[in-house]
């Protein structure tokens, strides 16, 4: 079953991949009618680009982390720029099928004039657009500095600072001295909690184990815990817990834990990915996770995806931080994102549950971001 869902999976890139990539090429070889020996040139370009996308997902998990990084960043910046390219087409077709209609179909230099035009101006538009976004994507973390009004947290607890990290995707493109950098800031800010709401890695212990590493030197009062999101559960879930349990970090696996002394203290809970229920363990289970707690005392709960917000307001949950979205990562796929998740970004409220979504303090495929920001949030919990 597995491998036949591989098999579609590929099957559906790989149409998609062409019906793109043909797109593209009408655009930028066929209609402008380049010279001969350009007209090769482009056309096979873009054969060796579209292969590329498939391949490269399967070659990812096949050869070492330090072959693959040139590769991945060749990859994945022309899967950015071809979508940058894609919009900007898009939006020109309109424009290019009047100017056709007003030249008539007797006038072709005219209309090879205008395709050449129209090919050169989208393409250095979406040339810079891309290296805008490359430059958006590796800025250095925004900190995002929220407070949170709960209702029955004690005195000793007001001003409570709680670091969230999420949808790092230490992978080909993002490594070790990534981590070691993002945990110098984290310390920095001195939390008195770390939350991790999943999505750390895109790859298996056995290539990414030692760019993780670093995470054994995160410092906050009351430790470190860490939720699952869908990657783990592509990169061996298995392993990657009792990794991360090795470097000393707590994974909530559906459950809750007290955070605080004495009779000063709030629980944190954490709930496996929504996705994981077509998955052989670790399965979400947010009854579980809450399960004989005290109605009266606030409860924040650590769950990757926006999505179990429903499940948080009729469990009364206090607060929940989620990832996955990436803020949408790159304007104008947020649309899209929001189609899926019922909050993209920041804090909101529904009911009498609060929940505040990271826009991500990595990035997943194309090393870019537009209209978004990579983030470390720092969430300050305040008596309401």
């Amino acid at each position: 079953m597995r491998a036949l869902q591989i098999v579609f999976f590929l099957a559906v890139v790989s149409l998609i991949t062409y019906g793109m990539h043909h797109y593209l090429w009408a655009r930028l070889v066929r209609d402008p009618e380049w010279p001969l020996v350009w007209s090769r040139f482009g056309t096979g370009a873009l054969v060796v680009a579209g292969l590329s996308l498939p391949l490269g997902m399967f070659l990812n998990r096949l050869l070492p982390r330090a072959v693959m990084t040139p590769i991945a960043w060749a990859i994945f910046s022309w899967m950015g720029l071809s979508f940058f390219l894609l919009l900007g087409f898009a939006a020109t077709d309109g424009a290019r099928v009047l100017m056709a209609a007003v030249a008539g179909a007797h006038d072709p230099v005219r209309r090879r004039f205008m395709a050449r035009v129209i090919a050169s101006a989208v393409g250095a538009a979406g040339l810079v657009t891309g290296l805008f976004a490359v430059r958006t994507a590796l800025a250095p973390w925004t900190v995002r500095r929220v407070s949170v009004r709960l209702a029955g947290l004690p005195p000793a607890l007001h001003g409570m600072r709680v670091v969230q990290l999420t949808d790092v995707h230490v992978g080909s493109m993002i490594g070790r001295d990534f981590i070691a950098s993002m945990v110098r800031a984290v310390n920095a800010l001195e939390p008195d909690l770390i939350a991790i709401t999943g999505d750390l890695v895109d790859g298996p212990v056995s290539a990414l184990g030692p760019h993780v590493a670093p995470l054994a030197e995160l410092r906050a009062k009351h430790g470190t815990f860490f939720v699952t999101g869908n990657h783990e559960y592509y990169s061996g879930v298995d392993a990657w817990v009792a990794e991360l349990r090795r470097l000393g970090v707590r994974v909530l696996d559906n459950e809750r834990v007290a955070v605080g002394e004495g009779d000063a203290v709030i629980d944190l809970a954490g709930v496996n990915d929504w996705s994981a229920k077509r998955f052989d363990t670790y399965k979400p289970d947010l009854a579980k996770a809450l399960a004989g707690r005290d109605p009266a005392r606030p409860v924040v709960l650590l769950a990757h995806q926006p999505k179990h917000i429903r499940q948080a307001v009729e469990k009364g949950v206090s607060l929940m931080l989620s990832g996955h979205t990436h803020g949408g990562q790159i304007w104008p796929w947020t649309k899209l994102v929001a189609l899926d998740q019922p909050y993209l970004a920041g804090l909101h409220r529904e009911a009498g549950t609060q929940i505040y979504v990271s826009e991500g303090t990595g990035y997943w495929g194309p090393p870019m971001r537009i209209g978004t920001a990579p983030e470390i949030a720092l969430i300050t919990l305040e008596r309401a």
